[in-house]
């Protein structure tokens, strides 16, 4: 059963239960009214009768004369309590039956409907009470008929207007349901296309408000194709980018081992670019392994505190050494400064910033080293003095594979475009932020922030 229809459904039992309940009180209601209003004529009738009333030396009930005013379609009967009819009035009371059989010996003054004859009665009976005593029950009784059959025309009426009421809601939330849930139509369209095509560029249309239930469903549903449509172009590239950067080392690595295959000897010189291409395979294997431990949430993270600025002067003190006359790497302000973290991974990020800078800096370039405490925060500066990079790559250096190879040349030492992708994960998730500012031929700046213990 569709959603449609099981809307439609719910809908009209709930138009029939909400009829059916206001069908019933206005049917109490009249019925109410009605026979208020006989009973209203009953009790005048009663006083009228209990004023003219005597009773004789042998306790039997007797009228001196009828009230002046005495409605047609009211009948009198007085029953002794010896179930014998002392005396009765208008065009039913002289029937030998009782108006309410059942009342006959009543103690108590009450009303009730009763049958008479196939004719419907509506029966006041009444005590009547001689020094205390009772001698006799009075039952003064109206004829229904017009009441019942305005009672019958009245459900007639109500259970007509509850089948149709029932059957319009039904019609009109089948049609009103079929407008509101035609973007839910849109949606399993586009998904089957998709599945069919394999095209996530495609979007669902908003064909109503953005504001609604369904709206912000076709909204998030689309926020969702995009971020799978970047995911899997992202895959996509990071498979392209996998197999370029393992064919090249691999090209080298057979070509060097054919071109020793058929001198029939070793060359040293081929050893070692065979042993060049291992070490970058190794290289990039590493660096995925530890890259997708990191997504994975699989990458253990050690935290203790660490001395910063013993950190910074440990990996300034390295990388001099690394950088050797090609590049001078300058320690300028350093505070004293304590954070929270896993002091290798720490180290690995500034290794690997002070690295590029090393790598991407002409020579005799400079690369600056800082820390500083600002507003209650840890504040690393890596500043180099190289070509700087591009303002179109600048927002994705952090992409797994992502070089801007137009101002940094590609050699053997050049790197897989991993290290800005893992240095980015480790500063997040040590609760900062790395940022970068760089313009070609000014340089590169990259400031991390670490919030302080």
């Amino acid at each position: 059963m569709s959603l449609r229809l099981r809307l439609t459904l719910l809908y009209s039992l709930l138009m029939g239960g909400v009829l059916l309940i206001f069908g019933g009180a206005a049917y109490l209601l009249v019925n109410n009214v009605l026979l208020s209003r006989v009973d209203n004529a009953l009790t005048d009738v009663s006083d009228d009768f209990i004023k003219l009333a005597s009773v004789n030396s042998l306790e039997k009930v007797e009228f001196r004369s009828l009230p002046d005013k005495t409605d047609v379609d009211i009948s009198v009967q007085v029953w002794g309590l010896n179930d014998k009819l002392q005396a009765s009035f208008g065009s039913l009371g002289q029937s030998k039956s009782a108006f309410d059989p059942l009342n006959k010996r009543t103690t108590r003054a009450g009303f009730r409907e009763s049958s008479l004859n196939k004719t419907h009665l509506r029966v006041l009976n009444i005590p009547l009470l001689h020094n205390n005593k009772r001698v006799a029950v009075m039952q003064i009784a109206a004829n229904l008929d017009s009441v019942v059959s305005a009672r019958k025309y009245l459900l007639s009426v109500l259970v007509v207007i509850w089948i149709y009421g029932v059957i319009i809601a039904g019609i009109a939330s089948w049609f009103t349901l079929g407008q509101a849930l035609e973007p839910l139509k849109s949606i399993v369209e586009t998904a089957e296309n998709i599945n069919r095509a394999d095209d996530l560029s495609r979007r669902i249309p908003q064909l109503g408000s953005e504001e609604d239930e369904i709206g912000s469903l076709i909204g998030t549903f689309n926020k969702t194709l995009e971020r799978l449509e970047v995911l899997f172009t992202s895959q996509q590239r990071f498979l392209a980018d996998v197999s370029h950067e393992l064919r090249t080392p691999l090209t080298v690595v057979k070509g060097n081992v054919d071109l020793m295959r058929r001198m029939k000897q070793f060359d040293a010189e081929s050893l070692t670019s065979i042993d060049q291409e291992a070490g970058r395979l190794t290289r990039l294997v590493g660096g995925l392994l530890l890259l997708a431990q990191a997504e994975s949430g699989k990458l253990p993270l050690s935290f203790q505190p660490v001395e910063l600025d013993l950190l910074i002067t440990e990996v300034f003190q390295e990388m001099r050494v690394i950088a050797g006359d090609k590049v001078h790497v300058h320690l300028n302000e350093i505070d004293q400064m304590l954070v929270n973290g896993d002091r290798d991974r720490l180290k690995q990020v500034l290794i690997n910033l002070v690295a590029n800078a090393i790598q991407y800096t002409p020579q005799n370039g400079d690369v600056f080293l800082s820390l500083a405490n600002v507003a209650g925060q840890a504040r690393i500066i890596c500043r180099d003095t190289g070509p700087g990079i591009p303002a179109e790559d600048l927002p994705h250096i952090f992409e797994r594979f992502y070089r801007a190879e137009k101002s940094r040349t590609r050699g053997h030492s050049t790197g897989f475009g991993l290290g800005l992708s893992i240095t980015k994960w480790i500063v997040e998730h040590h609760g900062g932020r790395i940022e970068v500012n760089s313009k070609e031929g000014q340089g590169t700046t990259f400031a991390i922030w670490l919030p302080l213990v």
